[in-house]
């Protein structure tokens, strides 16, 4: 009988010894003591007389609404009828953007109103509103790239667009599209000009080119309609020719200039009369009536001319920019030789593109290659260089207003 005693109390004792041994290893891993997470003591509530209750109205500590942040943002989206729209293609580490940014003179404002993302490097672009799958009037930019000799059309009244409306590749280019024209007139053609050596026409109706001009020994660089001659295209190659086509009958003069042809321009004075910017720093003046030579021809700079921009309305009045960032500014009326009226340095560093504003004759928008500031708009009327460079484009400018008004 003792035995037994002794065998009941040596497994109780194993027993307790067991429950202890639990006990410590649940504590070891229950080390925030979550079983008796309900049992807390004390009353756990939340004092609602410390909180400041608005009854009517909106906080006075708020100072803007909702309703006026949306207000302001759907404001920045419309366009409106003073509003001119600026295109930048913008290369940023490995993306390429198309931006468009509203300019509008009277307010002084100038963003950013959206932008899309580009398959490749844009290097040239063109507006136009024909719109062969519409009857009305379209919004659309024609880009050529550089890695690519497929032109495609963007809409540029979508934002947040997946892609382009349409694409010209059929029997198209067979390398890089450097320069776009639209013709105004005929409005279903576009003119492409690439790096293979040849010029297209499209017949954008049948998305294919209906006209190839392939005369040219080089890269083909700059491309420009006639303003009133509707089937006239000027044309500028790295081959240091100057090329006048008539595209009705394919016929074609040609000029010698200094050097590859950057830019051609028409001037907004004298419809004969025609522009060209070239690699080696010259500005020549070609009157398309005479044979092979230039009326005159002007060494500005060295180094290219990569920018050359008419007035829109203001005649003679040409800009060209240059290397180091400076913009300069021409009176090139009278043909015989140019005034030079002033120049300024921008901020934008190496100018890579000018073009003037559409429907302000003294603006101009600058872009070029400084990451912290490449992208400007120069009204030429409030530049900082004194009364009398005021006083001379107030002068051509006026000269303008008397011609339109006889």
């Amino acid at each position: 009988m003792d035995a037994d005693v002794d065998a009941k109390d040596s497994d109780d004792k194993a027993s307790d010894n067991a429950a202890a041994k639990s006990n410590n290893d649940s504590k070891k891993g229950d080390e925030f003591d979550f079983e008796k997470y309900d049992e807390e003591a004390g009353e756990i509530y939340t004092k609602l007389d410390d909180i400041a209750v608005i009854s009517k109205g909106k906080d006075p500590l708020i100072t803007v609404g909702d309703s006026e942040d949306e207000d302001s943002e759907a404001e920045d989206e419309i366009i409106k009828p003073d509003d001119n729209l600026l295109l930048v293609g913008h290369v940023q580490d490995e993306a390429s953007i198309l931006e468009v940014h509203v300019f509008n003179e009277s307010e002084g404002s100038f963003y950013c109103h959206h932008h899309d993302f580009l398959p490749d490097i844009p290097l040239c672009f063109e507006w136009f509103n024909y719109d062969p799958s519409e009857e009305k009037p379209a919004n659309l930019c024609a880009i050529g790239y550089h890695y690519t000799p497929i032109i495609e059309a963007w809409d540029l009244d979508v934002i947040g667009g997946t892609g382009p409306v349409f694409k010209l590749k059929k029997k198209g280019h067979k390398d890089s599209v450097l320069d776009l024209a639209w013709n105004t007139h005929h409005r279903h053609v576009l003119a492409s000009a690439s790096a293979d050596k040849t010029v297209l026409l499209w017949d954008l109706d049948q998305g294919i080119p209906a006209n190839k001009l392939k005369s040219f020994k080089d890269k083909v660089q700059a491309i420009k309609w006639h303003k009133t001659e509707t089937f006239m295209l000027l044309t500028g190659c790295m081959d240091k020719k100057v090329r006048l086509f008539d595209c009705n009958s394919l016929e074609e003069k040609v000029w010698t200039v200094s050097g590859e042809v950057e830019k051609v321009v028409w001037s907004n004075a004298d419809p004969n009369i025609c522009f060209v910017s070239t690699d080696n720093g010259f500005i020549e003046c070609i009157d398309v009536r005479q044979e092979e030579v230039s009326l005159w021809k002007r060494n500005i700079q060295e180094g290219e001319v990569a920018g050359l921009s008419m007035s829109s309305s203001c005649p003679g009045l040409l800009v060209s920019s240059s290397q180091d960032g400076t913009i300069r500014v021409w009176d090139v009326k009278n043909h015989m030789e140019p005034q030079s009226i002033f120049e300024k340095q921008t901020n934008t560093g190496r100018v890579i593109c000018l073009e003037s504003n559409c429907d302000s004759p003294l603006v101009f928008a600058v872009g070029g290659d400084n990451r912290e500031s490449n992208l400007n708009t120069y009204n030429l009327s409030s530049v900082e260089q004194g009364i009398f460079v005021i006083i001379l484009l107030k002068l051509l400018l006026n000269k303008y207003i008397k011609y339109h008004i006889k």
